[in-house]
């Protein structure tokens, strides 16, 4: 090696040794430049760009709502189809890039002019760093972590100052970061800092134009979300063209701007490269949204669509388009049917199907067909999300929808049971028997389909592997024979036998407590059956007797005739459910009033379909003229007439309660010819009457409680706020010392009213009196409701009269103090969120545990920590001077930790405690006194 290439390889080495991130040099600067620009941050940018495309290419959007503006917004909720694309690679090279390349150290000072100052008060001096910061930032916007992308973006904006269009870039991805998380308000703050004059470029234009529209269009404002999206969408390329000029098709679809809507579904699906299922979905918006007033050549294009091999699974969607363009032109009933044939086609049993059973569905419903439209509603509500649009009002509808068909199913299996029993046996047979043909018929159509589809799937397979061929296809059970062997649940005839057997006794029942029961509430007046009783009644119930078919199941002959009347494929099976004895046909009709008349109470309060409400009513007292609803039905036909605003029919309705029920409630209420008048007046005054009497229970006036609950049964005696009164007018009576009138009242309130909010609480009361609780009776009623209670399980013993109390009188034992309230009228959050605040602004150095607790309808809050009385009392008077506002009554109770220890073991209550404090401090004062 000569000395000219020596020296300068030595050269080399000590210029580059002078080039760290430890000096500040233009050399050290430019090389640092130069090494991230080419070593570290282009290995990143290489693979960002790479997933970059595969996410905006791979991701398949969801066209039955509003598109995202970018598929990496999706990473914000969990609910929607996850992008592809990792980025975390990109992150790890510009940290290190950052890491190893930075350069903070500040140059050395050449002068003192303006320039010089501003070139080294910066924070960074690497010249293109920036770059890799921002890299950075949108990669990890990207990957999904919108937070610390926006702190990314934060940091730039405040550290590369100098820079103003790198400033501006960065301003305008952490709004887009707040976007993307839904962050309204943030985001606004940091679109108020980007003016106009700083979009310099085209490049700053579209990602301004990208955000503000993303964030208009997220507050709903689709008029100006619109026009920036539109700008974007001029601007972007590859698949983010077609994506945005699909949502502007869809955004103006929604301001019924059908014909830019129409262009841009079309700029949507143009050019070569696009993937087809985009092309089909913007073929099929365009259809919707099309404006011409002969829709048959639109119709055809759609129907030759359905004739090509390749949309052979997006069927649902052509008939479904289809049916929209009927449906926009007022034709009903072509739109119907191409919605069933939408339903009928669809394989993939997805959201297209449900969208198609919505519309099908709503037609039925706006036709008053609602057993039509229920199995629309309940299985297309399943396959929605939850964020679906209007999901909660579907959702609603459908569940109204069920629990009406569950009467109306009711009302006609009973109705043809009920046929059938009329019948002689012959015709039942005959009956019974096309029953079993028609099902052994389906289920061969069933089994032929499903072969087919087997046979088509193994093609299938085979086309797609030629080395290996479908094997071990399952084969199909003997019709009638039950060879599942599998649990009861797992097994599908055993639980269609249980299913039938099970409605043929009860009827169809919808799922609720209490299913037994016509009266749901929880307390009875008779004596409650012990477990044993129980398992008596079920036994005797399920042991029935001849007449219901079932036999010894020691006899095998027996065996033989019931497992043919479990088998549906046997005439047996059929005649079984018939009845036959009068309590047989009594329960079926029974059953079919209890079907009628909550069909009509569906039809009238939630459907409000009044002329679908009148008709099942009348249909109640046709056919049982003294059926138990009877009252109920004239009062809500009445009801009905009034809204009306037909008189007459009011006016007959009226006098028919008046005439056949005029010691009920009804009756009484409506001898006032104004009854409707004061009805309408009574929800302004209800309240204010229950507050006064309230108010007067509270400061022990119980003449007006009892003055205030008579007026309002003798002028709203079907307010719903009646229970509340007569509640606190038998707690009344009971500081009067009338525990008959006080247990007299509660009984009325179970019998009228068996499900309120009082109901628990009064059958509680009840319940205890019989098991021979004494009430506590006098004193204040306010005082009575909480400091009579007693807490605990009840494990502790009562003393007997002389004993000892248990509790006892110590100043310098560790001490609490007790908040106390009814839970009926103070809300215990708002207590412990009072009293936390008061001991955290209060007490600097101290300390106190709070632990709240509920007993019945008292509320606790104690208050820990005072090593003595004087202490505790310190506190009290603090918190009385602070005057903190509970909302209702609150009470403090001082007492030592042993003694609350006596309340919670359930023998004694506040009231013992303070006639034992009291008994105390005057035996005390007795002894200064002598």
């Amino acid at each position: 090696m000569n000395w000219k290439a020596l020296t300068a390889i030595l050269t080399a080495v000590f210029l580059l040794a002078g080039c760290g991130t430890k000096k500040n040099t233009a050399l050290s600067r430019n090389w640092q430049a130069f090494t991230t620009r080419y070593n570290v941050y282009f290995n990143g940018s290489e693979h960002y760009i790479e997933q970059l495309k595969a996410m905006e290419d791979a991701y398949e959007d969801d066209y039955t709502r509003n598109l995202l503006v970018h598929p990496a917004e999706a990473r914000a909720d969990s609910k929607m189809t996850q992008p592809t694309g990792d980025f975390k690679r990109t992150i790890e090279k510009m940290e290190k890039a950052i890491q190893l390349h930075s350069i903070t150290k500040k140059p050395a000072k050449r002068s003192n002019s303006p320039e010089d100052k501003a070139f080294r008060a910066r924070d960074e001096f690497n010249p293109f760093l920036h770059n890799a910061w921002l890299m950075l930032g949108k990669a990890q916007y990207f990957d999904g972590d919108f937070l610390k992308a926006a702190a990314t973006f934060l940091y730039i904006t405040r550290h590369f100052t100098w820079l103003p269009d790198v400033v501006t870039e960065a301003r305008l991805w952490q709004a887009r970061s707040f976007c993307a998380m839904g962050w309204i308000y943030e985001t606004e703050n940091a679109m108020h800092l980007v003016k106009e004059k700083d979009l310099t470029d085209g490049s700053l234009r579209h990602l301004y134009n990208l955000v503000e529209g993303d964030f208009m269009l997220r507050q709903d404002k689709y008029a100006e979300a619109v026009n920036y999206l539109r700008e974007a969408a001029r601007t972007a390329s590859g698949m983010q063209r077609h994506r945005l000029w699909f949502l502007v098709g869809q955004l103006y679809s929604r301001l019924s701007q059908n014909e830019l809507a129409y262009e841009a579904f079309g700029k949507a699906g143009a050019g070569m490269s696009t993937p087809y299922r985009t092309k089909f979905n913007a073929r099929i918006k365009q259809s919707e949204v099309f404006t011409g007033s002969n829709i048959r050549k639109e119709v055809s294009a759609l129907r030759g669509m359905a004739r090509y091999q390749r949309n052979s699974e997006y069927l649902d969607q052509i008939y479904y388009a289809i049916g929209n363009l009927c449906l926009s032109r007022g034709d009903s009933t072509e739109a119907a049917d191409n919605y069933r044939t939408a339903v009928e086609k669809s394989t993939r049993n997805g959201i297209d199907k449900a969208l198609a059973q919505i519309a099908l569905g709503g037609i039925y419903f706006d036709w008053h067909e609602y057993l039509k439209a229920q199995p629309c509603y309940s299985e297309a509500v399943a396959q929605l999300p939850d964020n679906y649009p209007g999901y909660k009002k579907l959702r609603q509808r459908s569940d109204v929808l069920d629990e009406l068909s569950v009467y109306a199913n009711n009302v006609h299996l009973q109705d043809s049971l009920l046929t059938l029993a009329a019948m002689t046996p012959e015709q039942q047979r005959q009956a019974c028997q096309r029953l079993v043909d028609r099902l052994l018929e389906e289920e061969k159509k069933a089994r032929e389909a499903a072969e087919a589809a087997e046979r088509a799937a193994q093609v299938e397979a085979m086309e797609g592997q030629n080395d290996r061929m479908a094997q071990n296809s399952p084969t199909t059970p003997s019709v009638g024979m039950n060879t599942d062997k599998s649990w009861y649940f797992y097994n599908q005839m055993t639980r269609q036998q249980g299913k039938t057997e099970f409605q043929r006794r009860w009827g169809a029942r919808k799922l609720e407590d209490d299913w037994r029961r016509r009266n749901k509430a929880t307390f009875s007046l008779e004596e409650e059956p012990s477990e044993e009783e129980e398992d008596s009644v079920d036994n005797d119930e399920g042991s029935g007797n001849g007449d219901e078919g079932l036999v010894n199941s020691d006899d095998q002959t027996g065996t033989t005739a019931d497992s043919l009347a479990n088998d549906p494929h046997n005439v047996e099976y059929y005649l079984r459910q018939i009845p036959k004895t009068p309590e047989e046909i009594q329960t079926s009709n029974d059953i079919v009033q209890e079907g009628l008349y909550n069909m009509g109470l569906i039809l009238k309060d939630h459907l409000e379909d009044y002329r679908a409400a009148s008709v099942e009513f009348e249909r109640l007292l046709d056919r049982y003229p003294d059926n138990v609803y009877r009252l109920d039905v004239y009062y809500n036909m009445y009801l009905m007439a009034v809204r009306e605003d037909n008189k007459t029919l009011a006016e007959t309705w009226r006098q028919k309660i008046i005439a056949d029920f005029p010691d009920s409630p009804y009756g009484q209420a409506m001898r006032d010819p104004d009854y409707f008048d004061n009805l309408r007046r009574m929800h302004e005054v209800q309240e204010e009457m229950y507050a006064e009497a309230y108010e007067a229970y509270l400061a022990d006036d119980n003449p007006k409680v009892h003055s205030l609950t008579g007026d309002m049964e003798r002028l709203y005696p079907l307010s719903p706020v009646m229970p509340k009164f007569v509640f606190i007018d038998a707690l009344s009576y009971l500081t009067e010392g009338e525990t008959g009138r006080f247990k007299d009242r509660l009984t009325e309130l179970l019998q009228r009213w068996p499900d309120t909010d009082m109901t628990d609480m009064a059958s509680g009361i009840l319940k205890r009196l019989r098991e021979g609780w004494k009430p506590e009776t006098g004193g204040s009623n306010a005082r009575g409701m909480v400091w009579n209670i007693k807490l605990g399980d009840g494990s502790g013993e009562d003393g007997e009269e002389g004993e000892e109390s248990g509790f006892t009188m110590d100043p310098d034992a560790p001490q609490y103090v007790v908040l106390v309230f009814p839970t009926d009228s103070v809300n215990p959050n708002l207590v412990l969120y009072e009293v936390a605040r008061f001991n955290f602004s209060s007490f600097v150095v101290r300390d106190f545990d709070l632990e709240p607790m509920s007993f019945s309808t008292v509320g606790l809050l104690v208050v820990k920590g005072f090593r003595n009385l004087h202490e505790a009392e310190v506190y009290r008077d603090r918190l009385d001077a602070a005057g903190l506002e509970f909302g209702g009554e609150v009470r403090p109770v001082i007492i030592s930790k042993d003694n609350f220890g006596v309340l919670l073991s359930g023998g004694k209550s506040f009231e013992d405690y303070f006639r034992f404090r009291e008994e105390e401090t005057e035996a005390m004062s007795e002894e200064l006194e002598d």
